[in-house]
């Protein structure tokens, strides 16, 4: 259950503004119910290996929102007057499966001695994916528009096969290269009882080589050729709208007919969304240091066709005669990002001689990303900053059955550029995070956390450049939302059985 209120100030408006609320409450209830059955099976039939994992899952939720917004009724060409009431209620209903078949058979070489068995080792790996995703979801809303239906559904269905050659080239390299075929089909729906469906595959030389300086060794190179999709969120290919709650539907309340402004768009999911089509290349360096420890690197540049982003166009809608702003998923153009992860564990010791046994680790992470269609600066993946970063430190104190850690996440704030008119701002991040584990023996142990030990302010800021409808002369507007994030606190009783 969630409780809030809000207050809003507008200190400019245009003549033909809407009636902005000046206070407003909500109240929310959700609840949801999982579950996940895995299986893996493994056998043996001559030299010939045979492994299948599969999985499936089984997710509903149930969400009832209401919220009452109340104001001053200053503008009175509002056909829409305070209070107002919004209202949602839904059903969702998530199914899941997936399972993998793999089979690999040495195909053998040398003349049996280790050495020479190594240079001509060949291990052929074929196998077969499938994962398939259903939603079923019922929502009613008020307002409401009757031409669309309350009981809407999505699906996904994938399907990939490979086969490969592991190759032992020499004690020092390996290398893996075969063919891979992958292909989705995603089908949404309008909610007027048109179901469009989209159909993609691409076929994918896989290419995966590791060089080992020292053969006995852990310390390795990777490189590898990859080529993905990625399917669309479910929940976007439902193209029931929501309502913009500044400019309704069929209500004067944002010009001088129904519609709205670009800044208070309606949303809306797509039924005809496409996946995205990744494909890049990886260099991965890794280190193995004495007492477990690792430093590595790795290096990897995306390119990306048929982009998901939240996009706003005026279009024609079948819910009212004026044309409105719609906010949707869609896929916008190409992209590219380019990045590199560092980590390092190894525990204090290692490094200075007498310091505690303190195991340490750490990452840091370093992007660029440019989306092709959107002009810069910042024309960045969403949701994607220039850098993250954790320190994290773990100690089991002698003699004592208590262990005691802590960790530090870092993420700096950074602009994203939307479109040629709009971006979006989000303030730096830093979390604080400790626990304190007892182990009563080796199936019982007792953990306390405590998760944002410093809770800080974190805000999102949105800018919109735009042109005034009543004067035809250029308009930015600036929203700026957030609040306190808060500490958390569990204690846990954890059991293995």
């Amino acid at each position: 259950r969630s409780d809030g209120s809000a207050s809003q100030v507008q200190t400019v408006s245009r003549p033909s503004a809407p009636d902005f609320f000046d206070t407003a409450t909500s109240v929310g209830q959700s609840r949801f119910t999982n579950a996940t059955l895995g299986l893996m099976w493994r056998q043996r039939l001559g030299d010939v290996r045979l492994q299948a994992d599969g999985s499936a899952r089984v997710w509903q939720a149930t969400s009832n929102t209401l919220r009452d917004e109340f104001g001053s009724n200053s503008n009175t060409t509002s056909g829409n007057p305070f209070p107002r009431r919004y209202s949602d209620n839904s059903v969702t209903n998530d199914k899941s499966l997936t399972l993998k078949l793999k089979a690999s058979k040495l195909l053998g070489g040398g003349d049996g001695g280790e050495g020479a068995k190594a240079k001509a080792e060949h291990d052929l790996v074929t196998g077969l994916e499938i994962e398939g995703a259903n939603r079923d979801e019922t929502r009613v809303s008020t307002p409401e528009v009757s031409n669309f239906g309350d009981n809407l559904k999505a699906s996904t269905l994938r399907l990939a096969a490979y086969a490969q050659d592991e190759w032992q080239l020499n004690p020092n390299w390996g290398v893996h290269a075969g063919l891979r075929w992958e292909g989705i089909s995603t089908q949404g729906d309008s909610g007027q009882g048109y179901r469009p469906s989209n159909r993609s595959s691409v076929w994918t030389p896989l290419m995966h080589a590791v060089y080992k300086p020292d053969p006995k060794g852990q310390d390795q190179i990777r490189f590898s050729l990859t080529r993905s999709y990625r399917n669309p969120p479910l929940g976007a290919l439902i193209a029931k709208p929501s309502f913009s709650r500044t400019c309704p539907v069929d209500t004067v309340t944002c010009g001088i007919d129904p519609s709205n402004r670009e800044i208070y768009p309606d949303s809306a999911g797509n039924s005809e969304l496409k996946p995205e089509l990744a494909t890049g290349i990886d260099v991965a360096f890794e280190r193995y240091l004495t007492a477990g420890g690792l430093l590595s690197a790795n290096l990897f540049h995306r390119s990306i066709s048929n982009l998901i982003r939240g996009e706003v166009n005026l279009e024609t809608v079948s819910w009212t005669t004026a044309q409105r702003y719609v906010r949707r998923q869609r896929n916008i153009g190409d992209a590219t990002t380019t990045g590199v992860e560092l980590e390092a564990k190894f525990r204090l010791d290692q490094l200075w001689n007498g310091a505690l046994p303190v195991e340490m680790r750490s990452n840091l992470s370093l992007y660029h990303s440019r989306v092709k269609t959107v002009p810069g600066p910042d024309n960045r993946l969403d949701q994607q900053a220039s850098a993250t970063g954790n320190l994290g430190a773990d100690y089991r104190l002698r003699g004592l059955p208590l262990t005691l850690g802590g960790n530090l996440n870092w993420v700096p704030g950074y602009t994203t550029r939307l479109d040629v008119a709009e971006t979006t701002s989000v303030s730096a991040k830093r979390v604080w995070d400790v626990y304190v584990l007892w182990t009563v023996n080796p199936t019982v142990a007792v953990r306390l956390l405590g998760n944002n030990l410093d809770p800080r302010d974190y805000t999102t800021t949105g800018v919109n450049e735009t042109v005034n409808v009543d004067t035809g002369r250029p308009e930015r507007t600036t929203t700026t939302s957030g609040g306190r994030s808060n500490t958390n606190v569990q204690l846990r009783l954890e059991l293995k059985l």
